[in-house]
């Protein structure tokens, strides 16, 4: 099976593309990468990253380079939902390492690790920028801030009745 975008995120990655001088496609590049972790299962496989080489006409070891830099590529398969925990300093002063242990009993895994149901991978991450309203995770494009355990099992509540892939793109629609 040919690994292809959907019809509209290859008119949105065109869009992206033009957005800069001819053989400068590789300014493209992070944006491009989420919209392929988000269409591609919420991570990049070699084929799918040679796959987003092929389109800006790079090599692909310039997207390799990059999706392992950044901690926002996921290089492999992760849960529904990536529970991503802010372990900086701010947060874990304020409780985020607890709230990371909790998670761990609560669905039973590791930092790294998926749940067996497939539905949550937890991960730990470095500043996420909310230091005022620490501890807190990202899930997706949403932040959940000033955590308790409560407020986790709520949100863990929320997110399997969602039954729905949380990504870091709020919408597919990208101004042109």
């Amino acid at each position: 099976m040919e690994l292809k975008f959907s019809n509209n995120t290859l008119s949105l990655v065109n869009k992206i593309i033009k957005r800069y001088p001819e053989g400068k496609q590789k300014s493209a590049l992070l944006p491009v990468l989420h919209l392929a972790q988000s269409e591609f299962d919420g991570w990049l496989s070699p084929e799918v990253m040679d796959y987003v080489a092929s389109l800006l006409t790079i090599k692909p070891i310039e997207v390799y380079e990059v999706a392992t830099f950044y901690s926002m590529f996921n290089l492999k398969p992760v849960g529904k939902n990536l529970l991503e925990v802010c372990r900086t300093g701010p947060c874990w002063l304020r409780g985020a390492e607890d709230m990371v242990a909790h998670i761990e009993r609560k669905l039973n895994i590791k930092a790294g690790e998926t749940s067996a149901d497939g539905n949550f991978t937890l991960k730990t991450v470095e500043c996420l920028g909310s230091c005022g309203s620490a501890p807190m995770l990202q899930c997706g494009a949403n932040y959940y801030e000033n955590l308790t355990e409560e407020k986790i099992d709520q949100l863990i509540e929320k997110l399997r009745d969602k039954g729905v892939r949380s990504s870091y793109l709020k919408s597919v629609e990208i101004n042109s």
